[in-house]
């Protein structure tokens, strides 16, 4: 969920921050703490947009803004404590991506594919689907998905819901698969002429990747051509063939999960909410609700839920205090407290882990950094994150850094 949704609209109600709405932020809270676009503003508290509910067997509280979300209550593990080294988007993209603030360094679907492989030849272990809302598409930059100092076939490879889904992957007019098909062996048997010579390990990747080119030119038309879906499926993501929207990229992640895609990221890059809040959050929520909640339950439906681990979130959360802008208030970018919510893949189901303070300002209760969610993941995943490290500048590197403790609670 690119841009930062705010987790004062959708899983931490916050009764006391309704209490002061209106008021002077307390300076306990702000003193010395970064503030990304409120500076030298006078902070107020502003109150909860939207009603909160107790959902399922467990209680678990769902903003009123995702009414079918809070039909599958009993699956989520809400995590309220989530916090963050970063304050603006980019820095933080890289942080939830990578598990550092330093640009260049492999993206967690390239650590994943490279500590466990694939269960596909014919499609990447690691694709990126992006949609968006409309209103202002929250920047974000393939370096997020690329494999860093890992070889170059653990990249993610991003898919378009809308033309072709990767460029280039037609044949020109007049060349036959099998034309196509002699083209590719001559120059990989080139490519092995040069390799045993110089060994680089970059060739052994092109490599690779021409043959999986190869393979995608069969796979991808027909993985990305929903209209073959019986039209109750269709409807039950609210999905239209060809329309690039969340719902269709939810249903291509379920057709990549069925046909043994490893790491599946879905972007939905709208949720930088500095203005209008109420209306721009409730329009996000709609395009997400029903289909993250239909991609939940076709899983289940299909006995793939027990294995596929759904994570839902953003990169940080939002403030405490109102932003005044033209056009209606919103929330800053807010880096000490943020939530998300995860399901599926061993996830203990029906609980709420950890809180933030009496007005949502910073995680105190079991916090959950980003490198421990990382950590949590691969431990999901059968991965010791201490263990799945590769030797660059002289460093043992890893995903988690030089942090990350696996959240046990999290577990089932």
């Amino acid at each position: 969920m690119a841009g930062g949704p705010s987790h004062l609209e959708t899983f931490d109600p916050k009764p006391e921050l309704a209490k002061l709405d209106g008021q002077p932020m307390p300076e306990s809270f702000t003193k010395g703490q970064p503030i990304a676009q409120l500076q030298g503003a006078q902070l107020k508290c502003w109150r909860p947009q939207f009603g909160f509910k107790k959902h399922g067997r467990a209680g678990n509280e769902i903003s009123d803004i995702f009414p079918r979300l809070a039909t599958v209550a009993d699956d989520l593990a809400i995590v309220r404590s989530m916090h963050t080294d970063a304050i603006n988007h980019d820095p933080a993209h890289t942080l939830m991506n990578t598990g550092t603030l330093i640009s260049g360094r492999p993206s967690m679907g390239s650590w994943v594919t490279y500590g466990l492989g694939s269960e596909t030849e014919s499609l990447p272990g690691f694709v990126v689907l992006t949609s968006t809302e409309g209103r202002s598409p929250q920047p974000i930059s393939t370096r997020m998905w690329h494999s860093g100092f890992l070889p170059g076939q653990f990249s993610g490879i991003e898919l378009r819901a809308q033309g072709d889904p990767v460029y280039y992957v037609r044949n020109p007019g007049g060349v036959s698969p099998s034309r196509q098909r002699d083209v590719v062996s001559t120059v990989q048997s080139l490519n092995r002429l040069q390799d045993s010579v110089v060994e680089d390990p970059e060739i052994a990747a092109r490599i690779s990747q021409y043959e999986m080119a190869f393979r995608m030119q069969a796979s991808v038309p027909d993985l990305m051509d929903i209209s073959k879906e019986p039209r109750s499926t269709l409807d039950h993501y609210g999905a239209t063939p060809g329309d690039g929207s969340f719902a269709s990229n939810c249903l291509l992640a379920r057709r990549l999960a069925e046909r043994g895609v490893r790491f599946i990221q879905l972007y939905h890059r709208d949720w930088d909410h500095h203005n209008d809040l109420v209306k721009f959050i409730t329009g996000n929520a709609a395009s997400v609700d029903h289909p993250t909640t239909a991609l939940i339950t076709d899983l289940k439906q299909r006995g793939l839920f027990k294995d596929t681990l759904i994570v839902w979130g953003g990169e940080f959360g939002r403030t405490p205090m109102v932003q005044a802008n033209k056009g209606g208030p919103g929330r800053d970018h807010h880096q000490r407290a943020f939530s998300m919510f995860l399901c599926g893949g061993g996830i203990k189901a029906g609980v709420t882990h950890g809180a933030t303070d009496e007005l949502g300002y910073n995680a105190v209760e079991d916090r959950v950094h980003v490198n421990d969610l990382h950590a949590t993941m691969l431990h999901l995943l059968g991965i010791d994150h201490t263990r799945l490290t590769v030797k660059f500048q002289g460093l043992d590197m890893r995903l988690t850094n030089v942090g990350g403790d696996v959240v046990r609670n999290l577990l089932a």
